[in-house]
């Protein structure tokens, strides 16, 4: 009844923000969310008291924590104004109902049954429906400030759950603030992972998950224990939530009052931009990024989105490692500080695949710089000092990694630093991050293999450590495949808009594939069917073609028998 009730209020809400209607309307709007306001914390405390499977005590300082601000809502609501009358805003409203929803949802059973569907597929569907979802919210005629057609609503909406970035409308002048909300929710949901939302908070306030459960989650979060399934999962969300936060402040400090002179405007700048950095989306307010005459040489503001979206780029599996071996030399050094250097050790913490993605990042990141600098350096780069020039190629080298944000007119850049950036879109950012591409990671096995084989050796090995066979099979598909998707989307985008310069339309696919978001200029020109294909590819980039396959074909095991071994002429 709660969970229903609160489902009501969120059509309301969308309502509320998303058509027009009168004064009166208004009123009856607020009560149905107080209501709703009302029966959450009725809810909660029922839990507690009168149900007897209560919530875990874990779980306690939140409810009491949420029950505080519910019941200051309705107060504030009731006209009971005797102090913190801000919270009577429409704002913080807004926020108690989804707040409610949010805990309804959560104490829902949910299980998710491989027998019925895989978690390939699983992972597909939330995406496909939270982008239909998408589409249709940015259709509403408050959100926009003219009418948008459905398949740009599709377009839109794919671009910001697979967080890419390529536009076919401007989104600071085309859609409303309501508009601008919707996307930027898009983006984090996708961004994240509908999944890690939804069965994190299930069983955060439920306390309990089945093993089926536990292992779909595992496969879609890359967890090596399930044990630690759902510390990884809460751990994504505060780290997620720390650094947005983090930088959404930095983004504040940087900007100068006088272009946005409104607080509330250079608030929601602040948070946009760093939730769309994070997420490596590259949406933006503004109608040329920062390109912008008012933001084009802000270099403070360019090193705090670079920041973001290059911890977004590592890939959670990666930041997560790395807090782990800040953890053991912090406390090492503790010891040694307090004279118990016998209880110090030095355990394997950077794991093979940190080194890897962090070594190979590294490399790119400075070979893209350099490339940038010397190509770019009386073209792009001219206007700029001589350190400008240098912080804005890093910005150009390391946002091709499928951030997608521009510090520089793309489409002036030269022919050579157009391929370089081409190379970098196509390798993308690192495995379970918020970028594409075929991953640093794919491309490191993938030159290591071939250097392998070159020195006539059997076997891949780096750091002291042999790769697995499998994941060089890996590495080889996804490379295959992503080539094959992005030569199918060229072809069809050719052969639909004939007058599109094959540089551009190559441009545009491998930015759609990898997510990036970076365009030549011309995605708003494209046809129908073009910007079908584009949506298309944006959202295999995302899902990842191997991971389509797997969910297509049934598992078949071989482990049990062994044919006769023979090799094959390849060369």
């Amino acid at each position: 009844m709660p969970f229903s009730i609160s489902v009501l209020s969120i059509f309301f809400f969308l309502y509320d923000i998303g058509f027009e209607h009168q004064s009166n309307m208004s009123e009856v709007l607020l009560v149905i969310y107080t209501s709703t306001l009302i029966i959450g914390t009725i809810s909660i405390i029922v839990r507690y008291f009168f149900q007897e499977n209560r919530p875990r005590l874990k779980v306690l300082p939140f409810d009491i924590i949420l029950l505080l601000f519910l019941i200051l809502l309705i107060l504030q609501q009731l006209n009971f104004n005797f102090f913190l009358s801000v919270f009577k805003q429409l704002f913080w409203i807004y926020i108690g109902v989804f707040t409610v929803f949010i805990r309804e949802f959560a104490a829902l059973k949910i299980d998710l049954k491989r027998t019925v569907i895989n978690p390939a597929q699983l992972f597909i569907i939330s995406f496909l429906v939270i982008i239909v979802i998408g589409a249709l919210l940015l259709m509403l005629p408050e959100t926009t400030h003219s009418r948008i057609s459905f398949i740009d609503a599709m377009f839109t909406s794919t671009s910001a759950v697979c967080v890419t970035g390529l536009l076919v409308v401007d989104t600071g002048s085309f859609f409303t603030e309501s508009g601008q909300t919707i996307i930027i929710l898009l983006i984090q949901i996708g961004g994240i992972g509908i999944m890690t939302f939804a069965s994190y908070f299930s069983y955060f306030f439920r306390g309990d998950s089945t093993y089926k459960s536990q292992l779909a989650i595992r496969e879609m979060t890359n967890t090596e224990k399930i044990g630690e399934v759902f510390s990884t999962l809460k751990k994504i969300l505060l780290i997620t939530l720390l650094i947005e936060g983090t930088g959404a402040l930095l983004i504040f400090q940087s900007i100068d009052s006088t272009v946005l002179p409104v607080l509330s405007d250079r608030i929601f700048f602040s948070v946009f931009h760093s939730v769309s950095g994070f997420c490596n989306a590259g949406f933006s307010t503004l109608e040329n990024s920062f390109y912008e005459a008012s933001y084009r040489f802000n270099y403070p503001l360019h090193l705090t989105i670079a920041s973001l979206f290059i911890l977004g780029g590592l890939g959670f599996p990666i930041v997560l490692n790395l807090l782990k071996y800040l953890r053991t030399k912090i406390k090492s050094y503790f010891l040694i500080l307090f004279g118990k250097k016998y209880l110090v050790s030095s355990p394997w913490i950077i794991n093979i695949n940190t080194r890897i993605v962090l070594f190979t990042s590294l490399i790119l990141a400075v070979f893209g710089t350099l490339f940038f600098f010397l190509f770019e350096y009386n073209n792009t780069l001219s206007d700029h000092s001589f350190t400008g020039k240098i912080v804005t190629a890093f910005f150009g080298a390391v946002t091709t990694r499928t951030a997608g944000f521009n510090t520089v007119d793309t489409a002036s850049l030269k022919i050579s630093t157009i391929l370089i950036v081409i190379f970098l879109m196509w390798i993308g950012a690192s495995p379970g991050s918020t970028g594409g591409g075929i991953k640093t990671s794919t491309f490191a096995i993938a030159v290591l293999n071939v250097l392998s084989i070159a020195k006539g050796k059997s076997r891949l090995e780096i750091f002291k450590r042999e790769i697995s066979s499998i994941s060089v099979n890996r590495a080889f598909a996804i490379i295959i495949l992503s080539i094959t998707v992005i030569l199918i989307s060229i072809f069809l985008i050719s052969f639909f808009d004939p007058d599109k310069a094959l540089l551009n339309i190559f441009f545009e696919c491998v930015s759609a594939y990898s997510t990036v978001g970076l365009s030549r200029g011309i995605t708003a020109e494209l046809s129908t069917a073009s910007k079908s294909i584009l949506i298309l590819t944006m959202f295999i980039g995302r899902i990842n073609m191997l991971t389509i396959l797997i969910a297509i074909f049934k598992k078949v095991s071989s482990e049990n028998y062994r044919f006769p071994t023979e090799n094959i002429l390849i060369n």
